[in-house]
Parts: C-alpha cells; sequence; structure tokens
C-alpha cells in the first residue's frame, strides 16, 4: 500500500540518520524529499506546502526534548506532521489519547436513540459493498443493524445489498418499484423504528460532483433525515480528484468520516487523504480485500509508523485478538516455556496463515518493506508443505519429532508428496523455534502483551 510513498519517505529519513552534522541546507533537502514522495502519491499540491512548511519550521527552531537527539527530534517531526495529515487535524501528537483504543472512539452512537448513516460516495467507489461492511463492523461492537437500500439509479443495486447483507443476517429495506429514493428512505425508517433496531446504514446512488440533480437529492435527503453521521466512501485510485469530490459532497451533506476502498492494489492513494483534510474528517476506515470482514479502523499514528519502517507490533496483536485467536492454556503454558510440540508450531502457523504473513511482516519493527516480494511468496509456499508434511505424521511424532528416524522421514515423505530433505528441514525450523522460545522463555512476548494489556 502506497508503495512510492513509502520508499520516498524512508529515502528522505536516511538522508538525515547518515548525516554527519545536521544543518538547515540538509533539513531543506529532506524537505524537498518529502514534498516530492507526497506530490507523486498524489497528495493535494496545497496540504504539500503546509506540511513541508511546518516540518522546516519546527526542525530549525524546535530545540528536542531531554533524551532525543537532533536527528530523532527531527524523525519525530516528520512522523507527528504525517500522522496529522492523515486524520488527527488540529492535534499534535503528544495530546492525543494513546491509551484510548482506536476502535472505541471511531463511531459512538448515543445508547437508547436510534441513530442513521447516510453512505455517499461516486459510482463504482464499492459504496455497496462497503455498506454491508460497515454494517457487519456494527454488530461486532454490539450494534443491531437493518439497511436501506436508496439507490434507484443503478440496475441490480439493491439486489447486490440483499445478497451481501444476507451473509450476516442484516435486513435490507427497499422497493425496487418505487423511483423516489427520499420516499423509500421515509418508509424504510418507520419499518425499522418498529424493530427497534440501534443504526439503520442507508445505501444511495453513486453520484459525482457534475451531477447537480443527485447532488441535489442528497441535499434534500439529509435535510427531511438529519442523519448522525455521513460517511464519504472514496476509491483510493482516483488520485487528485478525491480532493474536490470530497469538497462536492460534504458542502451537499457535512461528511462526518471517510472510508477508503481499493487502497490495498494502487502505489498512490494519497489524493484520498487530501480528502480528509478539506472536509475536516478523519479517514475512519479501509478496505482491504473483498470479503465482509476485511473493513480495518484507520489508525494514523500505526500507519505512519509502518510506512517510515517502524513497525507495529500492537496491529499484530490487534489481528490476532480479532481472529480469536486464544490457545489453551496448556498451549500458552508450553509456548512460554520453551515446551512447545510440533503440534503446537502448527498451530501457530495456522494463526499466521489466518492473519496473513504480508501483514505480520509488514506490521513488524524493522521488517516493513524489507521483504521482497518473492521471498514472501517462498515462505507462503513454504509454509503450505510444512502443513501437509505435518498432517502426514502420526500423533506420537507430532508430540516428538525427535522420533523422526530415516524410515519415518521416508514415511512422512511419501504421505506429504514431498521431498525426505523438506521433512528434515521441518524438523530444524521446529527445533530452532523451539530453542528460541526455551532460551527467552517467553519473556519478550510477555512483556509485549502486558504493554498493550493483552496478557
Amino acid at each position: 500500500m502506497l508503495d512510492n510513498l513509502r520508499t520516498g519517505l524512508r529515502s528522505a529519513i536516511k538522508k538525515i540518520v547518515r548525516a554527519s552534522d545536521i544543518n538547515e541546507d540538509l533539513i531543506n533537502s529532506l524537505c524537498k524529499d518529502v514534498q516530492r514522495a507526497l506530490l507523486q502519491s498524489d497528495v493535494n499540491v496545497k496540504l504539500v506546502l503546509e506540511i513541508t512548511n511546518r516540518i522546516r519550521d519546527r526542525a530549525i527552531n524546535e530545540e528536542p526534548v531531554k533524551g532525543l537527539t537532533r536527528k530523532d527530534h527531527i524523525i519525530t517531526i516528520l512522523y507527528g506532521e504525517l500522522a496529522t495529515l492523515l486524520g488527527y487535524s488540529g492535534q499534535t501528537i503528544k495530546n492525543i489519547d494513546k491509551s484510548q483504543n482506536p476502535e472505541e472512539r471511531i463511531i459512538n452512537f448515543e445508547p437508547n436513540r436510534q441513530s442513521t448513516v447516510l453512505m455517499l460516495g461516486i459510482q463504482g467507489s464499492g459504496k455497496t459493498t462497503v455498506t454491508a461492511k460497515v454494517a457487519r463492523w456494527l454488530l461486532k461492537h454490539g450494534y443491531s443493524v437493518g439497511v436501506i437500500g436508496a439507490d434507484t439509479w443503478r440496475p441490480g443495486a439493491l439486489t447486490q445489498l440483499r445478497m451481501n447483507c444476507s451473509r450476516i443476517n442484516v435486513e435490507v429495506y427497499g422497493d425496487e418499484t418505487n423511483l423516489n429514493a427520499i420516499d423509500i428512505v421515509k418508509k424504510g425508517l418507520k419499518h425499522f423504528k418498529i424493530q427497534n433496531i440501534d443504526v439503520i446504514i442507508i445505501d444511495t446512488a453513486g453520484r459525482h460532483k457534475e451531477e447537480s440533480s443527485l447532488l441535489a437529492e442528497m441535499r434534500e435527503m439529509r435535510n427531511e433525515i438529519h442523519p448522525d453521521l455521513a460517511l464519504l466512501v472514496i476509491d483510493g485510485t482516483i488520485g487528485q480528484q478525491a480532493f474536490n469530490q470530497a469538497k462536492a459532497f460534504h458542502e451537499a451533506a457535512v461528511v462526518g468520516g471517510i472510508i477508503v476502498t481499493k487502497l490495498d492494489g494502487t502505489a498512490k492513494g494519497g489524493g484520498v487523504l487530501s480528502a480528509s483534510a478539506v472536509t475536516g474528517a478523519k479517514v475512519m476506515f479501509v478496505g482491504t480485500g473483498e470479503r465482509i470482514d476485511d473493513l480495518e479502523v484507520f489508525s494514523p499514528t500505526s500507519f505512519v509508523g509502518r510506512i517510515l519502517g517502524m513497525g507495529d507490533i500492537k496491529a499484530i496483536l490487534e489481528m490476532a485478538r480479532g481472529l480469536e485467536l486464544q490457545a489453551d492454556e496448556n498451549q500458552a503454558r508450553r509456548l512460554l516455556s520453551g515446551k512447545m510440540t510440533i503440534e503446537d508450531f502448527y498451530a501457530q502457523m495456522e494463526n499466521v496463515g489466518r492473519m496473513g504473513i504480508r501483514n505480520v511482516i509488514d506490521n513488524l519493527p524493522g521488517m516493513s518493506g524489507m521483504v521482497k516480494e518473492d521471498q514472501l511468496d517462498a515462505l507462503e509456499v513454504k509454509m503450505e508443505k510444512w502443513r501437509f508434511i505435518i498432517q502426514s505424521m502420526t500423533k506420537d511424532e507430532k508430540k516428538n519429532p525427535e522420533i523422526v528416524n530415516e524410515s519415518r522421514r521416508k514415511r512422512i515423505a511419501r504421505g506429504s508428496g514431498l521431498t525426505e530433505h523438506e521433512v528434515k528441514e521441518l524438523v530444524k525450523q521446529y527445533n530452532n523455534s523451539k530453542t528460541l522460545m526455551k532460551q527467552t522463555k517467553g519473556r519478550q512476548m510477555q512483556g509485549m502483551l502486558r504493554k498493550f494489556g493483552i496478557g
């Protein structure tokens, strides 16, 4: 995601790290590199100038806090200003409440009151799919949800919405014979009011900033229903157009939050981040795939940390917690004491596979962007082979791989359809992992869990 921005910013940081002396010329050079990286990622020109001017002024005039070198201070300034651009508008990093879970503050509807969410976006942005994803996210966070299909322009929109929402058992109200979107919304609100639904999501027709009739319909809808939240869905690939699109939507229906789709499939996407600044609304969610659960809360600080190569260990732990990867107590005790079995090793591989090896690598400090794509592909293939090998082992062999002699190795190789060398390699990797866990006795893992209040 945002490969150009990642590469450009890391190159800029290297200049600071490798410099023997920090002077004004070096700071100006850094700012030019940052400008180039942001512009190549389609961030709005005006915003680029604003952020780099602030970086320059702070880097030249601010004194480092006690314990920080001047180099570290400049990198901290860059980190903070980028995070501010990406969603903490008006706040400095030191004023952000990092103790609060981002999911707890991202959407917080008033209890004992029915709330409405208006979904906005241009046609083709993925708004209808995202509507179902938002419904899924709200369900997971304890809200009952109903959806109204008010897209009367696109053929098949209501059918697609119903199909997506049927997977999560969410009812969709709609009427394919009625072309009056506002009338559909009014009737839908009455329908769900009787059922005491917590949140009603309204999927509207995709529109463009030049389509005055659709924008007028949106204004009228806003004035009729007074939504609690208007979410703007933006395609991460549209570049600089995002700025003007967001401005037009915001003028018609006060945007309260932004959801970015398709950002995982583009090397740019900076333009959509400009939309946050023009509306004053945070990027709340990022679509990360096609599945109904592929919607992540957007964390500016974690995002910037990954771009700059600082990693995001907390993201890994939250991914694991979100997937409910909770081993039984005996397995956890074996892992932390360095006495894991090959079955435990297999379980951990399954967990990593479910989280996605790319996600895990990208969030490890110092590893983000360091592992090449072909190396990741090779690792995924190897892990798949290891699964076949472990599945071909007997119960005794899984508990104690030390008994795997030459004849057993041949049998396991035949059963898995792989070579004896690959079986040997797996046992070696298992022994290395076991030794490492035994040496640390889980101290690092335990400390990490405590740090984030998970263990």
